[in-house]
């Protein structure tokens, strides 16, 4: 058997349709067909149960998997010793970014890493966290940028920062004078917050601890993965709301004076580079690492802070 058999293997497992598997294997759907018969031939079983719809691995074909997933990967490391010992950093990387780190991270970091690293092919994705654990388990992302931790045990995380939550209150709202603010302070019904699905908004749930779900106000409802529709509806005076911190570095003057910071120490989110433990392509890793690092030093300085958690339902955590 040989290392494409294999992968063709794990592409049915993925995607329990033949023909499927392989146009994500660039291959025609014969030819994968006839390849992995030749697997089973060779051992003498049934790596997939056919006669499902959609098509099942079977008990032995549930083992080969697990195993063929581990050869596959052990291939690939074979190839990043070889590029580690030249030195070379480059070829293609594939990375996933929450949307509510990449719209400010993403300026801040990708133009000095592209020059400094001309022959790595970054292919970005704006994915949301259970996206990212998914691509990520099955090699689809080799890392992503996402608020941690995220408990994952076959994932690995390097804290980039901390980015507090600065809350933006209306000019008439009754906290409007204080300079900074508690999360006692905080009124779950009037915060306006992001749609389902958005770790920032399990965050503030979090912070709040609260099981509920943002806006109350019986005249809308809000599903909105804006943060500036937030900002617009709360100068309605339709509610407060939340932001990331390098978020509001971006704001007008005028906005600015809406700004309020927490006490300290200050609630935060962890944001993390997280890649499976295998460790592939560690180098291209590193270089992310360093590259975020140089340039986000100087963005946050802030240290005392309490690191909430992203997870949907989670307590907070020191």
């Amino acid at each position: 058997m040989t290392i494409t058999q294999l992968q063709y293997v794990l592409a049915v497992a993925e995607y329990k349709n033949f023909t499927l598997a392989a146009e994500k294997c660039f291959v025609t759907q014969p030819t994968l067909s006839m390849q992995i018969q030749k697997i089973e031939e060779e051992l003498n079983i049934l790596i997939f149960d056919r006669s499902k719809k959609p098509i099942q691995l079977t008990d032995i074909g549930q083992k080969i998997v697990t195993q063929a997933k581990n050869i596959v990967n052990e291939a690939d490391r074979i190839k990043d010793i070889v590029e580690q010992q030249k030195g070379f950093i480059g070829g293609e990387f594939r990375l996933g970014i929450i949307p509510t780190i990449m719209p400010t991270l993403l300026p801040m970091f990708l133009n000095n890493f592209i020059k400094k690293y001309p022959k790595v092919k970054l292919i970005i994705e704006e994915l949301n966290t259970e996206e990212i654990i998914n691509r990520l388990k099955n090699g689809h992302l080799d890392a992503a940028i996402a608020a941690t931790p995220l408990e994952e045990e076959k994932l690995k995380e390097i804290v980039l920062y901390f980015e507090p939550f600065v809350a933006y209150l209306p000019e008439s709202h009754a906290m409007a004078n204080k300079k900074e603010i508690e999360v006692s302070d905080l009124n779950i019904e009037e915060i306006l917050m992001l749609q389902d699905g958005h770790c920032f908004r399990d965050g503030i749930l979090n912070l709040c601890k609260s099981n509920g779900g943002g806006n109350n106000n019986g005249n809308f409802r809000l599903e909105s993965g804006s943060f500036e529709t937030l900002i617009k509806l709360a100068d309605e005076g339709l509610g407060t709301t939340l932001l990331p911190y390098l978020h509001t570095l971006d704001l007008s003057d005028k906005d600015k004076v809406k700004l309020h910071q927490f006490k300290e120490p200050k609630p935060a989110r962890e944001v993390s580079l997280v890649f499976p433990k295998t460790e592939l392509k560690i180098h291209i890793i590193d270089a992310l690492r360093s590259t975020i690092a140089g340039v986000i030093k100087g963005a946050i300085v802030f240290q005392n802070v309490q690191i909430v958690s992203p997870l949907a339902k989670a307590g907070s955590k020191q």
